[in-house]
């Protein structure tokens, strides 16, 4: 199955919820864990252990597991291997960008099946150009994996890139809408959903930008950063079945104990439910 088939089974049985296990210094000590290796340990697999069974998507921050070298990426290799077999798709957020053989390392590292960090999808930048992708591309069409390009993010400092708009050898539209415009290209004809999505903030102003393009959106900032089920369906629209709205320290915050990790997962799939109609 495509990753697109895979996220749209996923989230027709466990709801459209996409919860990041990102080990924040600060999350280990309110867990009562020290900040080293053997902290970062139990409270990702301890948090796998109760997030993973009950949602659609799990999506490690992998900077928290590289910050502790060697032993930190062997736990990073547990998550995806631990997530997986939970039931859980595992989109692992990396973000890179590069060009030639460098980025087709990148896509063997993190989508080749026979890599310990092989995931279902991956988040990537496009703002070496669009093209610059294309190894991650043929990797996923070769491993039906996913991809996650940046289009509209969240951060401050995202439209002095994000809206400026290309020239008119290249359409006059804005960056972000650029990116969308690729996705659709690529999803053009899949069924029932396209493999390649965008990341767009649960709390950008989404005028101007066409997110029918037949594929998944990531929405970081749903829940701790203030995005609501109201902001997917009123940013998306007709597209909002297709979000997955992302939190990370809203369901995080709540642990270590395992009761109130799955009750705040329990709680914020039915608010999506609830928003979706």
């Amino acid at each position: 199955m495509t990753f697109g088939a895979r996220l749209a089974a996923a989230t027709a049985e466990r709801g459209r919820l996409c919860v990041g296990i990102d080990p924040h210094p600060g999350l280990l000590t309110a867990w009562g864990y020290d900040d080293d290796v053997a902290g970062l340990e139990r409270f990702a697999l301890g948090a796998v252990d109760a997030i993973a069974p009950h949602v659609s998507v799990v999506k490690p921050q992998s900077a928290f597991y590289e910050r502790f070298g060697s032993r930190g990426v062997a736990v990073l290799e547990r998550v995806i291997a631990e997530t997986r077999a939970a039931g859980a798709l595992v989109l692992l957020d990396v973000k890179r960008g590069d060009i030639g053989s460098t980025s087709q390392a990148y896509a063997d590292a993190y989508l080749d099946p026979a890599s310990p960090l092989a995931s279902d999808a991956v988040t990537v930048s496009p703002y070496l150009g669009f093209g610059s992708l294309q190894p991650f591309v043929d990797a996923a069409v070769r491993h039906d994996a996913g991809l996650f390009v940046l289009a509209a993010t969240s951060n401050k400092e995202g439209p002095e890139v994000q809206h400026a708009t290309t020239d008119a050898a290249h359409g006059g539209a804005t960056v972000a809408a650029t990116m969308l415009g690729h996705l659709r290209a690529l999803n053009r004809g899949a069924e029932p959903l396209g493999s390649f999505g965008a990341v767009v903030g649960a709390t950008v102003d989404g005028a101007g930008l066409d997110f029918a393009f037949n594929g998944p959106i990531l929405a970081p900032g749903y829940g701790e950063q203030g995005g609501t089920g109201a902001d997917i369906a009123r940013i998306f629209g007709s597209s909002a079945g297709n979000v997955l709205p992302s939190t990370s320290r809203g369901v995080l915050r709540q642990g270590p104990a395992p009761a109130g990790l799955r009750d705040a997962v329990a709680r914020a799939n039915d608010e999506l439910r609830a928003a979706a109609g």
